[in-house]
C-alpha cells in the first residue's frame, strides 16, 4: 500500500520503498507532466476500474450510498486518477468511457445487492455525453432487474446545466422515466441564478468542496453552505457536501442540517472489493479493526 493519497509528491515513506510505478509517477509529477494513457487502449485492455466513495447520511449517521469514480489501473503506472487521462479526451472517447462506467455501475449494484447491501449509486455524466448516448436505451438493456433497485443518480456539473436550462430540464424528464434522477454537482462554482434552478427537477444539490473547506471557520464559506442547504430543502431536494476533510467542518455541516456528506475524513474512494469488505466489517461479517470515521458514522443500517 502506498503512503500517499492521490499525489506521489505527498509520499511519506522512504524513497527506497517506492515501487517502479510510483517512482515514475513522482518523476513525471515533478516535471509537471502527465503520463500518456490512451482511453481506447484502456477500455480494450480492461484497465478501467470503477471505484466507490461512500456517501454518509449526516443526520442518521449511516451509509446512504456511494459515488462511482473512474480509475485506470495501468500495468506499469499503477492506479491513475481522472486528471491524468481525461484532459484532451475526445467526445467519442468520453462517451465510450461513460457508457462503460454506467454499465459497470449497474453490474456492481447487483454485486452489492447479492452481498446484502441495497445502495443508491451515483455517477458523473457530462451534458454533452447525455446528448450523445442513448441513456434510456442503455438503462432498459443493462439496469438491474431486481425490484429492489433504487435507480441511478446522474451527477451533472452546475456550470453545464445553467448553459441551457430548458434543455437540461428536458433531459432530466427523460431520465426520470428510466429511473434516473439528476444531481447538480459542484454547486456554487458556477454562480448560477437560484431562480433558474426552480425549472429543473433535481434530486440533489452537491456543494462544491471549495466552499465546504473551512466552512466551520470561514464566514463566507459557511454562509454559502447554509444557503445551499436551505435552497435544496426549499426545492424538496437534499444537500450533499463534497470534500469534507476536517471534523470541525463535519460538525458545522451537521448543525446546518446538511443531509449527506462525502470526503476523505469520512472515507476515500476505493475499489469495489475493498468497499464490500468495509461494509462487511461494519456489519461484523468478518473480523478486523475499524479505524475510519466512516465506520463510526456507519454504525446504523444501510439505506
Amino acid at each position: 500500500m502506498t503512503q500517499y493519497q492521490d499525489d506521489p509528491r505527498q509520499w511519506s515513506g522512504p524513497i527506497d520503498n517506492m515501487g517502479d510505478a510510483e517512482r515514475l509517477l513522482l518523476e513525471l509529477s515533478m516535471r509537471g507532466t502527465r503520463p500518456s494513457v490512451d482511453i481506447d487502449e484502456a477500455l480494450r485492455e480492461r484497465w478501467l476500474e470503477i471505484w466507490y466513495q461512500p456517501k454518509i447520511d449526516l443526520r442518521r449517521k449511516c451509509l446512504a450510498g456511494a459515488e462511482a469514480l473512474a480509475r485506470i489501473h495501468h500495468p506499469t503506472l499503477g492506479v491513475l486518477l481522472p486528471g491524468t487521462f481525461l484532459p484532451g479526451i475526445s467526445d467519442d472517447q468520453l462517451a465510450s468511457l461513460t457508457e462503460h462506467a454506467m454499465v459497470s455501475t449497474f453490474d456492481d449494484w447487483a454485486t452489492f445487492d447479492e452481498a446484502g447491501y441495497n445502495l443508491h449509486l451515483a455517477i458523473n455524466v457530462p451534458v454533452s455525453v447525455l446528448l450523445r448516448l442513448p441513456v434510456p436505451a442503455l438503462v432498459r438493456e443493462y439496469r438491474p432487474q431486481s425490484e429492489r433497485w433504487p435507480g441511478l443518480v446522474v451527477e451533472v456539473r452546475e456550470d453545464e446545466i445553467v448553459r441551457d436550462i430548458a434543455l437540461s430540464n428536458e433531459i432530466a424528464k427523460q431520465l426520470r422515466v428510466s429511473g434516473i434522477t439528476v444531481s447538480i454537482d459542484d454547486f456554487g462554482a458556477g454562480y448560477s441564478s437560484f431562480a433558474s434552478l426552480r425549472e429543473l427537477p433535481f434530486a440533489e444539490l452537491k456543494i462544491d468542496n471549495s466552499f465546504v473547506k473551512d466552512c466551520a471557520t470561514e464566514g463566507t464559506n459557511g454562509a454559502i453552505c447554509q444557503t445551499a442547504i436551505d435552497l435544496a430543502h426549499r426545492f424538496g431536494s437534499v444537500a450533499v457536501a463534497e470534500g469534507i476533510e476536517s471534523m470541525a467542518d463535519l460538525q458545522a455541516l451537521q448543525v446546518m442540517r446538511c443531509d449527506y456528506g462525502q470526503g476523505i475524513l469520512l472515507a476515500p474512494p476505493m475499489p469495489k472489493e475493498r468497499f464490500i469488505a468495509l461494509l462487511n466489517l461494519r456489519n461484523n461479517k468478518q473480523p478486523a479493526q475499524a479505524s475510519s470515521v466512516m465506520m463510526k458514522l456507519g454504525a446504523g443500517r444501510v439505506a
